[in-house]
């Protein structure tokens, strides 16, 4: 580590790790500093994991967060896509543990409603080291190591409209963390920016669909949404966090456009005619146990493929909870976008409807089928 990197680096330590009563805060400058270091594998480990610790205990301020987000972007292959929108689904890296994410089929559904969409993400990551949109696509017999070249030609591709892309292909600065945010074990601020990246953006409008638990996010999401440059934002209250909301009460979702303030608004799926008894779509009692202390609860691969079946089965037009939670998601979309250039339905029930007719037709599941 050279002199300079270890005296930022000590710095910023000296700041944030001194206990609740005198931590101090760090600024744009400083927290895009220390990340910039982090990244280039020019700080000791053992001092960036007693930085993402103490930034943790002390709570991530919105500067730090800004800093340390538009390092790891700065690094980043950043492609745009010859198409005027395009939505960016953010489902949570370190995947679910307690229900199958059919968020990883939202792409191919809306790109058949046309508008092109990517999703992207890491196969596995603490904390849940759940089941990842990309451990469910590679069980679907996907490609899930796209380049940023390829996967844009396939969002431009009009008989396809949409791709993953992973993590190790856009970000691989970041990627290479992997192993040092698995040895601190706990979520860090890495876990709250690497959503919001946007690996691959239209000419126009992208738009970002990412999800939240915890009350104190919206506002947060919104605000880094806005600094990374997405002009419009959806962030669902979902299940496990994710992107796709509860298939059982009514929910908030937290929107902006056109880059303005975020607002709330409440969904209830009754009223477009979904009524399930759970939440989201469960995990298989059949599933076995876990093979590794990761995740001993299920088998994360058996899961992931009874994922791809599930979802696989809704393209196709088979009614049930995964059908349900990709009318729901996608008509929360489609509804958003409803003022973009190009329109897409009036309200959430005439987009629900819309997403229905996609479903019965089988034209989703051949955008799914036609990026073998």
């Amino acid at each position: 580590m050279n002199t300079e990197s270890a005296a930022a680096m000590k710095s910023c330590i000296g700041k944030v790790a001194t206990g609740p009563e005198y931590s101090k805060d760090l600024s744009f400058d400083e927290a895009y500093a220390a990340m910039q270091y982090i990244l280039d594998k020019d700080a000791d480990p053992v001092q960036a994991a007693v930085f993402f610790i103490a930034l943790r205990m002390k709570r991530e301020t919105m500067d730090e967060n800004k800093g340390i987000l538009k390092a790891i972007s700065d690094t980043a292959n950043i492609a745009t896509a010859n198409v005027d929108e395009l939505v960016d689904v953010a489902d949570p890296y370190n995947g679910h543990n307690r229900s199958l994410p059919i968020c990883a089929f939202i792409p191919p559904v809306l790109a058949a409603c046309g508008l092109p969409a990517v999703s992207h993400g890491l196969e596995t990551i603490n904390p849940k080291y759940g089941i990842t949109t990309h451990k469910v696509l590679a069980a679907a017999g996907l490609n899930v190591a796209l380049s940023s070249t390829e996967a844009v030609a396939q969002i431009e591709n009009p008989d396809i409209g949409w791709a993953y892309i992973d993590q190790q292909a856009y970000a691989p600065n970041l990627h290479n963390l992997k192993n040092l945010r698995e040895r601190i074990i706990k979520r860090q601020v890495l876990t709250t920016v690497e959503v919001l990246i946007g690996p691959i953006r239209a000419k126009k409008h992208t738009h970002l669909l990412t999800g939240y638990v915890h009350k104190a996010y919206p506002p947060v999401y919104a605000e880094l949404a806005r600094f990374a440059g997405f002009d419009s934002a959806m962030i669902v209250r979902g299940v496990e966090g994710g992107v796709i909301p509860s298939l059982q009460q009514p929910h908030k979702v937290f929107s902006y456009t056109n880059n303005g303030e975020e607002s709330p608004q409440t969904f209830d799926p009754t009223r477009i005619g979904i009524k399930q008894n759970t939440r989201a779509v469960p995990i298989p009692e059949s599933i076995p146990a876990g093979k590794d202390d990761k995740c001993k609860e299920f088998d994360v691969d058996a899961a992931a493929e009874a994922t791809a079946e599930a979802g696989i089965a809704a393209l196709k037009g088979n009614k049930g909870t995964s059908y349900d939670s990709l009318v729901y998601s996608c008509a929360i979309v489609l509804a958003h976008t409803r003022k973009s250039e190009t329109g897409r339905a009036e309200n959430l029930s005439a987009a629900a409807d819309k997403v229905r007719k996609i479903l019965d037709s089988g034209e989703a599941y051949t955008r799914f089928t036609g990026v073998k």
